[in-house]
């Protein structure tokens, strides 16, 4: 696949995470430090998690500091534009949260195989990526992590990740198999906010 596209496409996914991460920091009604902070742990905390998995390291934002410029920006342009957060529609969140799990998903499980991981590291690495800095950014705001709930999220990074690896696996060209991962994602992870989706739970009764 094009490298520059590549890039863009990660930069792109970088913004949107920064985007979820803001806008739930505006909720809690945190200073901007606390913004910056939780959009940046959002935007770069699972690619950071990856990239010290699989041995890339210095990680992909110390080698290039363009990464933390978009997060800034993002989060500056976000706090401007986005006065009164609590006054959104209750999809905007989920929606943006969306977008960047699916492109993050097939960031990373593309980036493990061109580390030559097999095809089942590169969906767990995919499944980091989307959903680590998600995790550390809901525990910074006391919060129960989306992809420990009953809704359908690491589970459409799964899917995601074995389109992707199934694709290349049967032959198909990197670009191919990366939109079929982010598509994937991305159709399911809608569905079940659109649907209100979720599955099984596991309970003891006491």
């Amino acid at each position: 696949m094009d490298s520059m596209l590549l890039y863009m496409i990660d930069l792109f996914g970088t913004a949107i995470f920064a985007i979820s991460g803001v806008l739930l920091a505006g909720r809690l009604k945190m200073d901007p430090f606390g913004v910056i902070v939780l959009g940046s742990v959002t935007a770069i905390g699972g690619g950071t998690i990856r990239d010290m998995a699989l041995g890339a390291t210095p990680v992909f934002w110390v080698t290039d500091p363009t990464y933390l410029w978009v997060i800034f920006i993002t989060c500056l342009l976000t706090m401007l534009i986005v006065r009164r957060p609590k006054r959104l529609p209750w999809w905007v969140l989920p929606v943006c949260d969306a977008i960047g799990l699916a492109v993050f998903v097939g960031i990373g499980v593309e980036k493990a195989l061109t580390y030559n991981a097999s095809g089942m590291v590169a969906v767990i690495m995919g499944v980091i990526t989307g959903c680590g800095g998600g995790i550390i950014r809901d525990v910074l705001a006391r919060e129960v992590p989306m992809v420990l709930r009953s809704e359908v999220y690491a589970t459409a990074c799964i899917i995601g990740g074995i389109f992707h690896t199934t694709a290349i696996a049967m032959g198909y060209d990197h670009s191919t198999a990366l939109i079929a991962c982010v598509s994937s994602t991305l159709i399911i992870r809608l569905g079940a906010i659109r649907w209100h989706l979720s599955l099984p739970t596991f309970a003891i009764n006491r």
